[in-house]
Order: structure tokens, then C-alpha cells, then sequence
């Protein structure tokens, strides 16, 4: 029964995330959240074996499967309308958000390659998570010839294309899996395909395609220019990837009877255009105004903001125009990893007697040791360390570079490792909004949205570091409630994202403020971060990308002699 004001009208927000996905009820008149349900992925993230078999992957792989994500549509929004008490026919718009660049091989009708049964064991059948970094060869080789032929588009993404995108990945299976490619139709951005599961049509949309997609001024890289990455990769554009592309806060369509099923909501509402999880999140924090950076920090960091002008930004990951809102350029940069090193460092690094200890005391080890590392004074702990684990999206977009930590002693305890982790995530964000300083494109406002805004010590080193206060989002469910707010839009409720967002977003200004003396203490740090930053990342030592190189041939020898023993092993026919 419905607990809600008929006289009301509802959207609904689905967020895709890395683990799981996660349903948001929103009243469209002010924004409030109602109700809310997650369901995690089945299959999660596929790093070790291709899924039911003993097929192993190599090192830097990340694989996830689409059947998971039609799940979320069949669990969480018929619970989310459950517990916001809604009667889903005063429901009049549903968008989605995804995690980007997250690519799926599909047939011409949108079925993935990996549910074909002649595919099901072949790695490259699946879809590539936007963590997915072993295709950085095939990045650097894009690079390297986009500058030696001065390709113009390569500007408009500071310089670099990252190994996590729609070309680096799409070569990779060219390269290593020609049949994969061959009977590929479309190499479809998961926020793109789910709408397509949605409304029965395939709309492409502009985020993912200026962000990833390397679509710039009405145009992708020439034929000519991928003919000359590989002969075979010629005709990648127009045979796999060109498509209509959507703009953000339309409708792709409208729910269709396959969709009404799965969801419980009535076919015939809007669906609006796909759209990536960080950009969705800055409307829902109503940060859509040029200076304002909104970085949405979980098990990576996504670092986006607006401006009325164009400018190019080393090692930004794309400026498009209207790609976070109509009438400005939307600019996005990144890190690859930071829950997920905190996650990390917890899970391998950590005694049992902290995990006991944090038990004891009723709490987590996130919490513990953040308990333990406040205590201390800035820079007690002797360590500054590189927070690259999962490789340096920017300034550097170099998926080859790896975690570092300077100043460990036999007296160096977990809680001086975690808060320096923590640090140095705060450092690479400084680094990042140094860039865009420096490129004309001020950062005045720094608000925070995600997962780790609930760590008040992680939000105040950061405003110390940065020197900027920090705005956070004034709701746990951030993406989702972004995309409640192009639902919203879609659905003709507002005409634009702009004004949604006035309506329907929510931001608390000004809750950390830098300390000055805390702010001194960081600046000496900072110093010692960006010598070792500049060594690792831009020097010409080159020992972490040699660490990969033998990383890749002792794993290519082990699966080699395990296939030579598994051969011996086998009886004779």
C-alpha cells in the first residue's frame, strides 16, 4: 500500500557501481530519498578464472558479467519501491549510471558474446571493467603515434588516452582474440547497454562517448590513423562503435514490456540516456557551476567539474562540451585506486590482533586503525607513500605504475602505514586540482561525494592538503540520486539538468576547513610526494614498468608449464 502523497510524482535513480547495484526512490518535487535497495553482483569481479571454468586470467584483468547487472533491475527497484512505500504507477522515470569506461561485447540484437556457448570460456567474450588495465600496451602504442602524427584530438585529453577505455581495450581483443573482434557487432558502454535492456533501442550517450570514446567535434579518430595502429582496426569506428548518441537528460526511450516485468514499473515511462556515476553525482550535489570540482571517492576517485571555457589539462581524462551539463564544458580526471588500497592494506596487511582488538572495541578495522592514526601529530609516522596500486589514472595515465611506500622501520606499525595510504591519496588529488590551476581552469570549491566522506579524519587531511574547504553531498546515495535527477528531466518534470539539480540536489558548504598550521605540515610532505611522484611517474628509471614486464613472463611461464603437466597428465586415447 502506498505510504506517499498522491498527489506526488517519483523517479527512480539505479546506480551501477563496482560491486553491486543499487536502486533510490526520489520525489521529484524536492528531491527527498524514500526508499532505497542494493544487489551485489553474483559474480562480483572477475580477476583469477573465466567464470565455471579453469581457464586463468592474466595479471591486470578485470571481467564482470552482464546477466549480473539485468539482476539489480529484478531485485533492487521492485525493493527499493517496497521500502519507499511507492505505488509504482505515480513512478513516471527511471535513468541508470554506470561505471565508465565498463565495456561489453555484443551481437547485433545486444546479447553478450560470453552468453553465446561457443564464447562462454573465452576470456575476451566478457565485459571489461573500467579496472581492467592490461591493455596499457595497446594505450601507449595509440599514444605515441596520435603524437607523432599530431592528431588534434589527443589535447582534449591532456595528452594521454588510458588503457581503461574504449580503444585501448577494443584493440586488445583485436589483437589477442581476432574471432572475439570478427563476430563483435558493437563494442557498447555497459551504461548504454542496460538502457538498451531497458527500452528495446540502442542510444549511445555523449559522456561515455567524448569521455572514452575519444569523440570530439562531431568526430572519432580517422581510419587513416587506426589503419596505422593495425590494418585490421581500420574500420573499428564504423564497424563496432559508431552510433546515435543521446545527449544527457534525454530520453532514450520509454520502459519496455520486458523491462515493466523485471522492475514492476509500468512499461510506456521514460528512460533517460545512460550516463557515468561521477558525472550524474555532481546535479544530485547541485555543484554544476564552474570552479566547483566534485570528486566521488570510493573504491577509486572521480574528479569532475564545469567551466565556460576550453582548455587542455595534462593528463586530464577528457574535456567535452555538455558532457556533465549543457552550455559548459565538462572536464573529468581521476585516480584508479583509493578505497579499494585502503580495502587493500586492511585485508593483507593488518595483524589479527588489530582485527581482534577493533572486535573487542565493537568496530571495524577501517575504523580502528583510522582511530589509531588520528592520534598522531602530521608526519609522526616518518612514511610518504605513492598511492598507486592500481596504477595512476592522473596526471600521469600510466596503468604500468605501482604502490610505493619511503620511511618504513622496524618500529613502522599498520596504523602509520593506513594514515599515510590515506595521505597520499589526498596528495594525488592535490596534484590533480595543481593541473588544472595551472591550465586556466580554477578549482574553487571542492565538494565530496561517496562512500568515504563518513571518515571525517580522511575529509580533514584532505582539506588540509588541498587548502580548500570541503562541501559534501547531502545524501549517502549520490550517483543514484544524480540519476533520479535526469530521470527526472527525461520525463519532462524540468527542462534541463540545471534546474533539477537547484530542485532536487543537495550539499552541505564549508563542513572541514583547512587548519592553517595543519596545512604548513602537509606542504612539507606534499614536497617529499611530488619528489618521488616525478622519479616513479616521469623519470627515466623505468623500474616499475620493468617489475610489470617480469611480473607478465613468470605468469606466461607458470600457465605454460601448467598446460605441459596437465597434457602429460592426460591418459592416452
Amino acid at each position: 500500500m502506498s505510504r506517499t502523497d498522491p498527489d506526488e510524482q517519483y523517479v527512480i535513480g539505479v546506480d551501477y557501481g563496482t560491486l553491486s547495484g543499487r536502486a533510490v526512490v526520489v520525489r521529484v518535487s524536492d528531491g527527498a530519498e524514500l526508499g532505497s535497495a542494493v544487489h551485489p553482483y553474483p559474480h562480483a569481479v572477475i580477476t583469477d578464472h573465466v567464470p565455471g571454468t579453469d581457464v586463468r586470467l592474466p595479471p591486470d584483468w578485470a571481467l564482470q558479467v552482464p546477466r549480473d547487472y539485468v539482476e539489480v533491475l529484478s531485485n533492487a527497484v521492485p525493493a527499493a519501491l517496497v521500502d519507499a512505500g511507492v505505488n509504482p504507477v505515480d513512478v513516471i522515470g527511471l535513468a541508470t549510471d554506470f561505471t565508465a569506461c565498463t565495456m561489453v561485447p555484443v551481437t547485433g540484437n545486444g546479447t553478450p558474446l560470453n552468453e553465446l556457448p561457443e564464447f562462454a570460456e573465452r576470456p575476451h567474450s566478457y565485459v571489461k571493467l573500467w579496472r581492467h588495465h592490461a591493455a596499457q600496451g595497446q594505450a601507449v602504442r595509440i599514444n605515441t603515434l596520435a603524437e607523432e602524427r599530431g592528431e588534434t584530438w589527443l589535447g582534449r585529453y591532456g595528452g594521454l588516452i588510458s588503457s581503461e577505455w574504449e580503444f585501448a581495450k577494443a584493440l586488445q581483443i583485436l589483437e589477442e582474440d581476432p574471432e572475439i573482434y570478427e563476430v563483435m557487432d558493437h563494442w557498447v558502454e555497459a551504461a548504454d547497454w542496460i538502457v538498451w535492456q531497458l527500452t528495446g533501442s540502442y542510444v549511445r550517450n555523449a559522456c561515455t562517448a567524448g569521455y572514452k570514446g575519444i569523440y570530439q567535434d562531431g568526430a572519432y579518430p580517422s581510419e587513416d590513423y587506426l589503419a596505422a595502429l593495425n590494418p585490421a582496426f581500420a574500420g573499428f569506428v564504423s564497424d563496432k562503435l559508431e552510433h546515435t548518441i543521446g545527449q544527457l537528460g534525454s530520453a532514450a526511450g520509454t520502459l519496455c514490456d520486458q523491462a515493466a516485468e523485471w522492475t514492476g514499473l509500468p512499461a510506456g515511462i521514460a528512460v533517460a540516456v545512460g550516463n557515468v556515476d561521477a558525472h550524474v553525482t555532481a546535479p544530485a550535489a547541485n555543484a554544476v557551476e564552474p570552479g566547483q570540482m566534485v570528486a566521488i571517492m570510493g573504491t577509486s576517485t572521480c574528479h569532475v567539474m564545469n567551466s565556460g571555457e576550453l582548455h587542455e589539462v595534462p593528463g586530464m581524462c577528457g574535456a567535452v562540451q555538455g558532457g556533465i551539463v549543457e552550455g559548459l564544458w565538462g572536464y573529468e580526471a581521476g585516480q584508479s585506486g583509493v578505497g579499494d588500497i585502503f580495502g587493500w592494506f586492511v585485508n593483507n596487511c593488518v595483524p589479527s590482533r588489530y582485527s581482534e582488538a577493533a572486535a573487542a572495541a565493537g568496530t571495524g578495522v577501517h575504523e580502528y586503525l583510522t582511530a589509531l592514526a588520528s592520534s598522531q601529530a602530521i608526519g609522526e609516522h616518518g612514511l610518504v607513500a605513492l598511492d598507486w596500486h592500481s596504477g595512476n589514472r592522473s596526471v600521469l595515465v600510466d596503468h604500468e605504475l605501482s604502490g610505493v611506500f619511503v620511511g618504513q622501520t622496524l618500529a613502522t606499525r599498520p596504523e602509520d602505514m593506513y594514515r599515510a595510504l590515506l595521505e597520499a591519496t589526498a596528495f594525488g588529488t592535490r596534484t590533480i586540482i595543481e593541473a588544472f590551476n595551472a591550465s586556466g581552469v580554477p578549482v574553487t570549491e571542492f565538494v565530496v561525494a561517496g562512500g568515504l566522506l563518513k571518515n571525517p579524519l580522511l575529509m580533514q587531511v584532505y582539506a588540509d592538503v588541498i587548502n580548500l574547504p570541503l562541501s559534501v553531498i547531502d545524501s549517502d546515495q549520490g550517483p543514484a540520486l544524480g540519476s533520479a535527477i535526469h530521470a527526472a528531466v527525461a520525463a519532462g518534470a524540468y527542462p534541463d539538468v540545471r534546474s533539477a539539480a537547484a530542485a532536487m540536489g543537495r550539499v552541505r558548504r564549508g563542513v572541514y576547513q583547512p587548519v592553517p598550521e595543519n596545512v604548513a605540515a602537509y606542504n612539507a610532505l606534499y614536497e617529499e610526494y611530488r619528489t618521488l611522484h616525478d622519479y616513479f611517474g616521469r623519470g627515466a628509471n623505468g623500474v616499475m614498468h620493468r617489475l610489470k614486464q617480469i611480473q607478465r613472463m613468470a605468469a606466461a611461464g607458470r600457465a605454460s608449464a601448467a598446460t605441459e603437466n596437465t597434457e602429460e597428465m592426460e591418459p592416452a586415447l
